[in-house]
C-alpha cells in the first residue's frame, strides 16, 4: 500500500446557512431555534414588547376549607353588600340565611336547597326560615327558580367555578362566567326591578333613617333625666 509524502488537505466542508433570528410573533418556532444568552431584562423586554416579564415567586395554591368532593371551594363576595347588610339587619336569622345560601351555592350561583333543608340546618323553624327568607328575598338579594332551588344575585354574591367529583387527577371544574349570568337575568323581564338591576341604595336609606330615629330617642331620654334631675334639685 502506497501512501503519500504530501500532507493530506482536509474536504472542505460548504458553508452552512447562518440560523434566522428568533420571529418575535411565532412562538412556537421558538423550540427549533438556537438559544440566545440573555444580557439582561430590559433587552428582553424590548425585544418582546407585548409579553409581560416577571420574577414573582410560584404560585401557590389557594388555601381554603373544603370537602373531599369540593377542596378550596370558595365563592367571589361584594364587601359592600357585606358591610350594608350588617348594619340593615337587626335580627340574626336573616344573616345566618345569607352566610347558608352563599355556603351552599354552586357554579353559576344556584342553591340547590329546600326550605326543609334550610330550617335543619339552622335548627331553627320551618316558619322561621320562611319568614327569613321572604325577607332576604324581598332585596333582591336572592330569587326563587323553581322549587327547591334558588338563585343567588352575581353583584353580591357569586361562585364562578366547581370541582368535579371524580376527576381528582386531571382537576376538572365546571365554570360559569358572572357576567353571562348578570345578562341572563338582565334579560328575564319576568323578575322584579330590584333582581334585574339590584342595588343597595334603598338598604342604605334604610339605615340612615333608623339611625336618625334613635338618635332622636337618645336625645330626648337626656333631656328627659335632665328635667328630672332639675326637678329633684329644685325640691
Amino acid at each position: 500500500m502506497l501512501v503519500s509524502s504530501e500532507p493530506q488537505r482536509r474536504r472542505s466542508v460548504p458553508a452552512r446557512a447562518p440560523r434566522p433570528d428568533l420571529p418575535v410573533d411565532d412562538a412556537i418556532s421558538a423550540w427549533s431555534q438556537p438559544l440566545a444568552p440573555v444580557k439582561d431584562l430590559d433587552s428582553l423586554a424590548r425585544r418582546y414588547p407585548s409579553r409581560k416579564l416577571t420574577l414573582d415567586g410560584e404560585r401557590k395554591p389557594l388555601e381554603f376549607y373544603g370537602t373531599q368532593s369540593q377542596p378550596n371551594a370558595f365563592s367571589m363576595d361584594s364587601l359592600e353588600f357585606f358591610l350594608v347588610i350588617a348594619q340593615y339587619f337587626r335580627e340574626a336569622l336573616p344573616l345566618r340565611l345569607i352566610l347558608l345560601l352563599i355556603a351552599c351555592q354552586r357554579a353559576g350561583g344556584r342553591i340547590p336547597l329546600t326550605q326543609e333543608e334550610m330550617a335543619t340546618i339552622l335548627d331553627v323553624s320551618r316558619t322561621k326560615t320562611s319568614e327569613a327568607l321572604h325577607t332576604v328575598m324581598s332585596h333582591g338579594i336572592v330569587f326563587k327558580v323553581r322549587r327547591g332551588v334558588y338563585q343567588f344575585n352575581p353583584p353580591y354574591s357569586y361562585r364562578v367555578a366547581e370541582f368535579i367529583p371524580g376527576t381528582e387527577t386531571a382537576g376538572e371544574f365546571v365554570k360559569v362566567e358572572q357576567h353571562s349570568t348578570i345578562a341572563q337575568i338582565r334579560s328575564d323581564t319576568s323578575l322584579p326591578d330590584l333582581v334585574r338591576f339590584p342595588s343597595l341604595d334603598h338598604m342604605r336609606q334604610a339605615i340612615a333613617e333608623l339611625r336618625a330615629e334613635r338618635a332622636k330617642e337618645r336625645a330626648a331620654r337626656r333631656l328627659s333625666r335632665g328635667q328630672r334631675k332639675e326637678e329633684g334639685t329644685a325640691q
